[in-house]
């Protein structure tokens, strides 16, 4: 374990110093805090590898997979918090870790307030955690773990939750390097576009990063607000896209061209976003006396940035009519798609749920009848509707824990809500005071840390974390 992590400390080092052009340009050589924070994960990294160079596994357990995928958010979170100490960006040590877990889980909560005044080099960093935390460190890691001696796939299987990886490649490293070639084609692609506009290439990176991941850190405390009606139609675009499969979208560059319209969960995504797009566009149109353009443009850019659980904006959707903010609340619960970078249920999951659901009142008119549950033509086995259905029951289960504690530490109703959602969720942006500029600054240092979990209990997935508090996982 320790030699993944001296690797992954390693790459974050290097991404680090990917950061120092930024830090130059806009501060001098007088800067310190990138490059200091880049030496110091630098080392680490080196005396972990060096220390564990002996050390050799021939195969990494599922139970290896799960630990080592939940420390790692951890461990590459506490390195990178110092940017933001060394900077001064935040004041104490639970903002700071706070910020860089937020990036890497990529939820997106935030505690800082006046982005502008934050130096540019600590957004850039910002903004590539989440960029990170996407899909690049994990698949980073199976890369190289060949070379290390050790197995991947149980790293993979733990990360990618929901790719349907055997039908990608047979080799993991090969697929590792195919999932991030398309993650790096799609940031660089929105890069261009969003250049092109009236964004420069500092924000139109920034951007991207933050769009591909589905995180929604900004680099303007306007958010998406600030930019053009172009860029925002851009950023819609590739997030939907951030939401879409992994798996799907490589088959499609391949002979399966078609294979990404022909699935049922992509589909569904889709209806989601273009009838409650609609919805909303109409209430926006003759309930709040928008132009058509205006109305439709926030209407499926918020519908859009809920549903993929980014957290981007473009105005404040908490001023819209109030049941327009529970529909946009209830899409984040459910999330896009599986093996996408978004958070939430997922849409596969909630499909299961409702089929499951319907099919449960014809099993009671005919309770010989056999009415399997299908998705995509094939039939789900009765242990992976339990499971699929245990999954959403402890969802809900863990965000009422998240409310009731937010709740007893002083924060209203709605907050508790947002706050409790947006984290456990992958969301940062949700209702309340952490609805459209707001900030999680306000929060108690208890109230930080208790979200903090939700985050990365969000991101593993469920399952993952839980069972690390089984007493069964500890035993040999």
């Amino acid at each position: 374990m320790f030699r993944i992590e001296g690797f992954l400390l390693l790459l974050e080092g290097l991404f680090m110093l990917t950061v120092l052009p930024v830090t130059y340009l806009h501060h001098g050589l007088r800067a310190f805090s990138m490059p200091f924070s880049a030496l110091i994960t630098l080392l680490t990294g080196l005396v972990l590898v060096i220390a564990t160079r002996n050390h050799k596994t021939e195969k990494t357990s599922s139970r290896d997979g799960v630990f080592i995928v939940c420390t790692s958010w951890l461990v590459v979170s506490l390195f990178g918090a110092m940017p933001y100490l060394l900077s001064k960006s935040v004041p104490n040590f639970t903002d700071g870790f706070f910020e860089a877990l937020s990036g890497f889980t990529t939820t997106g909560a935030s505690v800082l307030k006046n982005i502008e005044a934050v130096p540019k080099d600590i957004l850039f960093w910002r903004s590539m955690t989440q960029w990170i935390g996407g899909l690049a460190i994990i698949v980073f890691t199976i890369a190289i773990l060949p070379f290390l001696s050790m197995g991947g796939m149980q790293l993979f299987v733990a990360e990618t939750n929901g790719i349907n990886y055997d039908k990608l490649h047979p080799r993991i490293m090969h697929t590792a390097k195919r999932v991030w070639g398309v993650y790096l084609f799609f940031t660089l692609l929105e890069t261009l576009l969003l250049y092109w506009g009236d964004m420069g290439l500092y924000d139109a990176v920034c951007h991207s990063m933050s769009t591909i991941s589905s995180g929604g850190f900004s680099t303007r405390t306007a958010n998406m607000g600030a930019f053009s009606n172009y860029s925002q139609v851009v950023v819609s675009v590739f997030m939907v896209l951030a939401g879409c499969n992994f798996s799907l979208l490589l088959l499609s560059f391949g002979r399966r061209s078609f294979a990404i319209l022909k699935n049922q969960e992509f589909n569904s995504f889709l209806k989601y976003i273009l009838l409650v797009g609609v919805g909303i566009g109409l209430v926006l149109l003759f309930g709040c006396h928008k132009s058509y353009g205006s109305a439709f443009r926030e209407s499926f850019f918020a519908v859009i940035s809920s549903m993929t659980t980014t957290g981007f904006f473009v105005s404040d959707y908490g001023a819209w009519p109030a049941f327009t903010s529970i529909l946009l609340f209830l899409l984040m619960f459910i999330g896009a798609c599986s093996g996408s970078t978004s958070g939430g249920v997922k849409v596969f999951r909630h499909l299961i749920f409702v089929k499951n659901s319907m099919l449960e009142l014809k099993r009671i008119l005919h309770p010989n009848a056999v009415l399997p549950v299908k998705i995509n033509g094939k039939s789900i086995s009765t242990n992976g509707i339990y499971k699929n259905m245990a999954f959403i029951f402890i969802f809900f289960l863990v965000f009422l824990f998240g409310v009731i504690v937010l709740r007893f530490t002083g924060n209203d109703f709605e907050t508790a809500l947002g706050a409790s959602l947006g984290a456990l969720g992958n969301v940062g942006t949700s209702i309340g005071q952490v609805g459209p500029g707001g900030s999680y600054v306000a929060f108690t240092v208890g109230a930080k840390w208790i979200l903090m979990l939700l985050m990365l209990v969000g991101r593993v997935e469920l399952f993952s974390l839980l069972t690390l508090l089984s007493r069964n996982f500890w035993r040999n």
